[in-house]
């Protein structure tokens, strides 16, 4: 009888030994819970049939454990390398252990070796290992800063509503004894806005996430960052309509050099819109800079080919007349944005970036998949669209 044969034979016996050691073991128990006394008999009985499976079950691990061997010595012989199989040839053997010292021995090999993986003759491509790297290759993401700029807020409900100073017009001055006093005009607009989702979701399945620890924390990482980068758009760029964000950039105002500079350059032109900011009573607190402009910037070299902002090694903040700067290709090359952030806006979350994982679908519950949602809600209030300043700056030039 083949071992196969055998392992069966014993399976099916250890089988009928174990449901005879159950049943005794419940005829024991049901005794002994009505107060009967157990009988020698009935002991020697279940010490014979404990027995008896024991032995079963020690002669079907050794059949399998057998077998197990057996498999995999054949497979090892199934992919051993034709080098290998040479020196483990008969006719190699018998010319290592001839006293001659001549002889030929050889092994004919009548398939071509391939990276095939099949089963066919010549098929070595088992024998080449993968080269894995590990961890997973991030998508760069961009550096993200404008929400710093902007006053932090919370806000309850769905409409935020502020008062907007749409004009002052300032006439205090001196007066007389008894004379009349001048009245000076200030007006404001009521203004509202609504909250504003930004949201997008993933599914993946319950298996990759349990076993892949790494890949869960990159998809919640990845997916904020989404939620950000889309952000940074709408705060600079929004127009209001529908589901936008009525961003900064619409609402400022236009550049207008308040004095003629003659030869002005890139940095003048900063320079000047600061001081238009200024003469708003709302000081600039940053510059908002296509990355291209700011690498120009940073490029201008004088007369001598000398930086003149810094130097390459330098490590400093991007700076430009001491005040903060935020390269980001949320703003178009060409363009730049300075204002009082900290003043003439607020950002309000009502949520607060979050990522949420659930299984409520009914298809993906039984399919054991998981949705991944991120999202976040938020309005931002511009108290003074004169506190802005967008215009256009024209290419560093190094003489």
């Amino acid at each position: 009888m083949s071992d196969e044969n055998q392992l069966v034979q014993l399976t099916t016996e250890f089988k009928k030994a174990t449901d005879e050691v159950k049943k005794l073991g419940e005829d024991i128990t049901g005794k002994m819970a009505h107060g009967e006394k157990i009988t020698a008999d009935l002991k020697e009985q279940a010490d014979n049939a404990l027995t008896l499976m024991n032995g079963f079950k020690a002669r079907v691990d050794e059949l399998e454990q057998k077998l197990a061997r057996r498999g995999e010595e054949g497979e090892k012989q199934q992919h051993k390398t034709f080098g290998e199989q040479f020196v483990e040839s008969q006719n190699f053997k018998s010319l290592s252990e001839s006293n001659s010292q001549r002889g030929r021995a050889d092994m004919q090999f009548k398939a071509t070796i391939t990276l095939a993986t099949t089963d066919a003759a010549g098929s070595a491509g088992d024998l080449v290992q993968n080269t894995r790297l590990p961890g997973m290759i991030m998508q760069p993401e961009r550096r993200l800063t404008v929400r710093d700029l902007i006053t932090p807020g919370r806000m309850d409900g769905n409409v935020l509503e502020y008062v907007q100073e749409t004009g002052f017009t300032n006439n205090a001055g001196m007066v007389a004894e008894t004379a009349l006093k001048p009245q000076s005009d200030i007006q404001f607009e009521l203004k509202n806005t609504s909250a504003k989702v930004i949201a997008h979701w993933v599914k993946a399945s319950r298996q990759i996430m349990s076993d892949a620890p790494m890949l869960a924390s990159y998809i919640d990482g990845k997916l904020r960052y989404g939620l950000a980068y889309k952000e940074e758009q709408q705060l600079l760029n929004g127009d209001g309509t529908g589901q936008n964000l009525l961003g900064i950039i619409p609402q400022a105002t236009a550049y207008s050099a308040p004095l003629t500079v003659t030869g002005a350059t890139t940095l003048d032109t900063l320079r000047l819109a600061m001081l238009q900011a200024v003469l708003a009573e709302f000081p600039a607190t940053g510059h908002v800079l296509n990355p291209i402009d700011w690498a120009g910037i940073e490029l201008t070299k004088d007369a001598d080919g000398r930086y003149i902002i810094g130097q390459p090694q330098g490590v400093a903040s991007p700076t430009m007349w001491g005040l903060p700067v935020v390269a980001t290709q949320a703003i178009t090359s060409g363009k730049f944005l300075t204002g009082a952030f900290k003043l003439g806006a607020q950002l309000f979350d009502r949520w607060q970036s979050r990522v949420e994982v659930a299984t409520e679908n009914e298809d993906d519950f039984v399919k054991n998949l998981v949705t991944i949602l991120a999202e976040e809600r938020l309005a931002l209030a511009v108290y003074r669209p004169e506190a802005f300043i967008y215009g256009d700056i024209a290419p560093a030039v190094t003489p």
